[in-house]
């Protein structure tokens, strides 16, 4: 699950995702070089090997550690794209370019959001969508949907197997969550049990509404931490966090979990950008990420707990501070925005920002509270224990 979101101004365009996915899928920040290839060259996607453009445009991209494909990224253009998973009753093909393949693709081979739409349509059209998409359940797939900005205006794309539907959004705000909202083409394909369970509208009505208001990329951040009507995450039974932006997993039927977040501000005089590259945004900070200038992450994270992985580091201090979050989110909160402020406004060097959010994150783990106890309901509990578990986190006591 996932929300993406643009406010489209005058001059200037803001863009804005949570990337939702199993809890224990990390995800990088990766960047690639512009780079010419020659006559009869191939792509190997994450299932399907492609022809290769003759030309592929710089991309920075957050990517799921298991998969080629991205779930949101940028390019040497201002291009940004961010994806979600949409249910559809369109049948689902074994193999095909997943979403986030299609997303990559299309940043590396197209230069606004006109010629993303075209480039990814011609893919969809020739290599079809499919294949597993799940860390946990790799049989889990989906159709998907596009929300693609650049810095004079943004378009929508909805699939539902191989069909497709556009709307372009002229001003103001537009949120893309879990299901598909384009008429007559969303009363047409969709499926609309699964896209009730996925609880998407009301994300996106929080989303959009909260980018209405949006003044710049700070408000945006704030978007994506929302919990909805309180500040700390309400769990339903049926699909956990899932009915607010910032997703926390526990759900018996559906569980998803925020694994990273960006948030963009777009404009023909330049483009700016800042990624968590880690999980829960109220646990993290927005680091500012260049697109000419990458920085050195550590190893690779995996679906493994790794404490030299930028990733699973913040993973001890998110899983910790989840456990009471009423408790625990007010003892950092206000650093957390008084650092990030300044980062939005003067931003530092990406490499310094990365050392700084590491050091305040450290600290923050060392100031939770000892008599720290696990207030959410028990269903959760049990299944962030099975998750530590599968990771080999449970031996560093960060989820009881």
């Amino acid at each position: 699950m996932c929300d993406t979101v643009v406010k489209v101004e005058p001059g200037r365009v803001l863009f804005a995702k949570n990337s939702d996915r199993d809890p224990n899928e990390s995800q990088l920040i990766e960047w690639h070089p512009a780079r010419t290839h020659p006559d009869g060259a191939t792509v190997q996607c994450t299932y399907l090997e492609v022809p290769q453009a003759s030309r592929t445009y710089a991309t920075m991209i957050s990517r799921p550690f298991w998969m080629w494909g991205a779930e949101m990224g940028t390019n040497e253009h201002g291009l940004t794209i961010g994806n979600e998973a949409v249910f559809t009753r369109e049948p689902y093909d074994d193999t095909g370019l997943t979403g986030m393949d299609l997303l990559r693709l299309t940043l590396e081979r197209a230069r606004d959001r006109h010629m993303a739409v075209t480039v990814l349509t011609d893919l969809l059209a020739t290599h079809g969508q499919g294949g597993g998409c799940g860390h946990e359940d790799r049989s889990f797939t989906y159709h998907n949907s596009f929300l693609i900005a650049d810095p004079s205006g943004a378009v929508v794309i909805e699939t539902a197997g191989g069909h497709w539907t556009t709307e372009e959004v002229a001003e103001g705000s537009r949120g893309i969550s879990n299901g598909l909202t384009i008429e007559p083409f969303a009363s047409r394909y969709a499926d609309r049990l699964r896209s009730r369970v996925s609880a998407c509208r009301s994300r996106r009505a929080c989303t959009e509404a909260g980018a209405g208001d949006a003044d710049g990329a700070a408000d945006l951040a704030r978007v994506l931490r929302s919990h909805g009507d309180g500040s700390a995450p309400r769990y339903s039974a049926v699909n956990g966090a899932m009915a607010a932006p910032c997703m926390h997993a526990g759900g018996l039927l559906a569980a998803s979990q925020t694994t990273a977040s960006w948030v963009s501000e777009l404009a023909p005089t330049g483009s700016r950008h800042w990624a968590t590259a880690t999980a829960a945004p109220c646990t993290s900070l927005f680091k500012p990420v260049v697109l000419d200038t990458p920085v050195d992450l550590g190893p690779e994270p995996t679906g493994r707990f790794d404490p030299a992985s930028l990733w699973w580091r913040h993973e001890r201090f998110h899983r910790a501070a989840l456990r009471d979050p009423a408790r625990c989110l007010s003892t950092f909160a206000a650093e957390r925005d008084e650092v990030e402020r300044g980062w939005f406004t003067a931003p530092p060097a990406s490499a310094v920002a990365f050392a700084t959010a590491d050091e305040l994150t450290a600290r923050w783990q060392a100031s939770l509270p000892d008599d720290l106890t696990d207030t959410r309901p028990r269903h959760v509990r049990r299944y962030w224990r099975h998750r530590d578990e599968r990771a080999g986190v449970a031996a560093h006591h960060v989820s009881g």
